[in-house]
């Protein structure tokens, strides 16, 4: 088993790793949408979305993945009212990969986080 950590300090003070290889699979744990090198969280939906799917790209690419091994994606929303803003977004990195998804809206941790997204990733 392999752990991957991007330095946030979320990661250490609620105790998980960003991802984790276990065989063929990589689990990556939610991501919002900090750019984890600043720490800056921009104020757009659709700017966030691209921050977590550039995390997860780097994340998965660590663990020697690619965005098209995603199998399954968890997208979630903390107002419906950000979709039409992040839909594109979500069918620019997606569009052709089409793993199995869910789209949940819920609160998140803090307020400025407006989306997360968790994948889960298969190398065969």
């Amino acid at each position: 088993m392999h752990r991957i950590s991007t330095g946030s300090p979320f990661e250490k003070t609620m105790g998980y790793s960003r991802a984790v290889v276990k065989g063929g699979w990589c689990f990556v744990s939610g991501v919002t949408g900090y750019d984890y090198k600043t720490m800056v969280m921009p104020e757009r939906a659709a700017d966030q979305a691209r921050n977590c799917f550039d995390t997860i790209a780097d994340v998965l690419a660590q663990a020697g993945f690619t965005m098209s091994d995603i199998v399954r994606v968890q997208y979630t929303l903390s107002d419906v009212a950000h979709l039409d803003s992040v839909s594109p977004v979500l069918g620019e990195f997606m569009g052709e990969v089409r793993p199995a998804a869910t789209m949940v809206i819920a609160g998140l941790i803090k307020p400025e986080m407006l989306i997360e997204i968790e994948v889960t990733a298969l190398k065969e």
